[in-house]
């Protein structure tokens, strides 16, 4: 998992840019490891997080949907949603699409301590992962 933090994604090509509280790449993560992201050239992050208590009159489903980020968390104070992208739009859906086994609330664990060891919180999924997969046949 590479943790982007609180980063400004933004494409020329769309006029507009964005500022998510967290960005992460995991499956694209080793196109990115170790070098300043472009998204001329590097595909967009895998997931993006938002806390968004405010209301913004940016759509920001529909510039994450236009940008290619294939998944979307946003926080609104109470409720976490987990929006998947379907090309040109975003539908909510009730697990994550990279995580379909993980309930959420373990998940934001795990990108809690992403923010400060990537590895440590690659090394505990992992584990938490071996420990809760049913055994194998």
């Amino acid at each position: 998992i590479k943790t982007m933090g609180s980063t400004t994604l933004d494409r020329e090509d769309l006029d507009r840019g964005a500022e998510p509280d967290k960005a992460y790449y995991i499956q694209n993560q080793a196109k990115v490891a170790g070098k300043t992201v472009d998204l001329k050239q590097d595909p967009p992050p895998d997931l993006v997080v938002e806390v968004d208590i405010t209301h913004t009159d940016i759509n920001k489903l529909a510039l994450y949907a236009n940008m290619g980020v294939p998944e979307f968390w946003r926080y609104n104070g109470r409720v976490w949603r987990i929006y998947q992208n379907s090309g040109d739009h975003y539908q909510e859906v009730k697990a994550s699409p990279t995580f379909p086994f993980v309930p959420k609330t373990k998940l934001y664990e795990f990108l809690a301590q992403a923010q400060e060891d990537e590895i440590g919180a690659e090394q505990t999924l992992r584990q938490w992962v071996n420990e809760s997969s049913p055994p194998k046949p």
